[in-house]
């Protein structure tokens, strides 16, 4: 067995199982990765469910196991895989993506002040805010 690489949203999780072109792993590894359970409703996170169709169920999940790129295909989400299949990037839907940027709501954030002090971006909800970046590289 070698280590396996999931990067999804802001995670990584590495977990111990084979690399290859399919990414099988057991259902509480599929949640602790991307939040997503399996249900008698389907794979679902939050109020989001997804069903299993019967006509491919055993492509999906198999012996308590679930083809986490499969359910990512399913769901219409990119995925991919390095030439070794030690490392996978699960991506999230561009519909997804674009419902996010067309609400013009910037991701909650926090940064400390010059004291120290945690500042979050949601402190200030419904005032205006002027954010100023810099990079040196």
């Amino acid at each position: 067995m070698t280590m396996v690489t999931i990067l999804n949203e802001n995670n990584v999780t590495v977990l111990q199982g084979a690399a290859g072109s399919a990414l099988w792993v057991s259902q509480d590894e599929m949640t602790t990765a991307t939040g997503w359970a399996l249900k008698t409703e389907g794979f679902c996170k939050d109020e989001v469910c997804v069903p299993v169709p019967a006509s491919n169920s055993e492509g999906l999940i198999a012996d308590g196991r679930v083809n986490l790129s499969e359910v990512w295909q399913l769901m219409g989400k990119p995925a991919a895989v390095s030439n070794d299949g030690d490392v996978w990037s699960l991506g999230e839907a561009a519909n997804d993506r674009n419902e996010a940027m067309l609400s013009l709501q910037a991701a909650d954030f926090s940064l400390p002040d010059f004291n120290g002090k945690l500042h979050s971006l949601t402190d200030f909800r419904r005032k205006r805010v002027l954010l100023i970046t810099w990079a040196s590289w």
